[in-house]
């Protein structure tokens, strides 16, 4: 098993979470080894991170490629 063959996917019929009082956002996630579950677990990600990934995610479904720096989401 290589981590390289690792992915993480949203899992299907479920909401992420928010907690109005923290910011704290819950994404619950299924990570694969290629294609064999292997865990279903909560991405949790500060109000600030979680705004970062949407809008990278954004700006990547649109078609502009958002460098990555090292340590971050962004």
């Amino acid at each position: 098993m290589s981590v390289t063959d690792w992915h993480a996917s949203p899992q299907r019929a479920v909401l992420p979470l928010g907690d109005p009082t923290t910011g704290e956002v819950r994404v619950p996630v299924a990570l694969y080894d290629l294609d064999e579950l292997q865990a279903e677990v909560p991405l949790v990600l500060s109000r600030t991170e979680a705004e970062q990934l949407r809008d990278s995610l954004d700006t990547l479904l649109a078609g502009t490629l958002v460098p990555v720096p090292p340590g971050g989401i962004r």
